[in-house]
């Protein structure tokens, strides 16, 4: 495949356009999606080729947009429901927990959802107690949901894409900081199946296990690591639901160790990682 670089706003911009160019039942509703791109100018330019009637702008009410995006869903359409803030799911709990979920099986499987509902996670400059919290692992525990946290520009397009296309609701987190990290993304068409762990770097004797940005962070504690002979494996689940249970338990099985890097407080875990990388070899294996 012919390779390009691109941000991670741009491979979400570019799946967005492609799915919407490949099917006419997908739409994006939310607020400031339109002209201004949603506030990270993630969006910008949809509007120009799709127009008003496909990207749409919605009042300020999280439950009213989310319940027009699975009522849409239910009746054929594949709405991308754009939540401005990951904080802001838990005014739309109802639509998202109660009906979208649960649709399918209390229709006796008559209904679908294929609804996405994209929203964003993580801390950023100025972003405040309400705009900046990490919601993902609440969301994973809501049987019927598929959650996706994509860490690279890569899998973000791959998994948008599929995503877009899956008969069932899922929840397709975004960290706020990443927008601009730069990765190779293939010009050719692909998608990435959800439930399939990614390995980025191998190693033998420690796992570290990482979602999001803090697979960047793992990344580097691994190079630290290996400067004091420690042959650390990164592995990025890519969807915490489903989730790949036999790629983790694989790799511990070959490491014996394990370390979850967790984005509740990315201070304190870079802190323990740097902590673990000062420990000589001889104390830990």
């Amino acid at each position: 495949m012919s390779q390009r670089e691109l941000t991670f706003a741009e491979a979400i911009n570019e799946a967005l356009a492609e799915e919407m160019r490949r099917d006419a039942r997908v739409f994006i509703v939310g607020e400031d999606v339109a002209e201004a791109g949603t506030p990270f100018k993630v969006l910008l330019g949809l509007v120009d080729e799709f127009g008003k009637n496909r990207v749409i702008d919605s009042p300020i009410s999280e439950p009213g947009f989310s319940g027009i995006g699975v009522g849409a869903a239910m009746t054929g359409m594949h709405p991308v429901v754009d939540i401005m803030f990951g904080d802001f799911l838990t005014l739309a709990m109802d639509q998202i927990v109660n009906q979208a979920a649960k649709v399918h099986y209390m229709s006796g499987g008559k209904l679908k959802v294929p609804i996405v509902f994209r929203t964003t996670l993580g801390a950023t400059r100025r972003s405040a107690a309400q705009h900046s919290q990490s919601l993902h692992a609440w969301l994973s525990h809501v049987p019927g949901l598929k959650v996706v946290v994509p860490s690279t520009p890569y899998d973000a397009k791959g998994l948008l894409k599929t995503a877009i296309r899956d008969e069932n609701p899922v929840v397709f987190f975004e960290d706020k900081m990443m927008y601009k990290l730069k990765g190779a993304v293939p010009a050719e068409e692909y998608t990435i199946p959800f439930g399939v762990a990614d390995v980025k770097r191998v190693g033998k004797d420690i796992t570290l296990v990482a979602t999001s940005s803090m697979v960047q962070v793992a990344l580097g504690a691994a190079d630290k690591l290996s400067q004091i002979g420690i042959d650390a494996e990164v592995i990025d689940p890519r969807t915490t639901k489903p989730l790949d249970k036999q790629a983790l338990i694989d790799s511990v099985k070959k490491t014996s160790r394990a370390i979850a890097c967790i984005m509740k407080n990315m201070r304190c875990q870079r802190n323990r990682m740097n902590r673990f990388s000062r420990r000589k070899h001889k104390d830990i294996l």
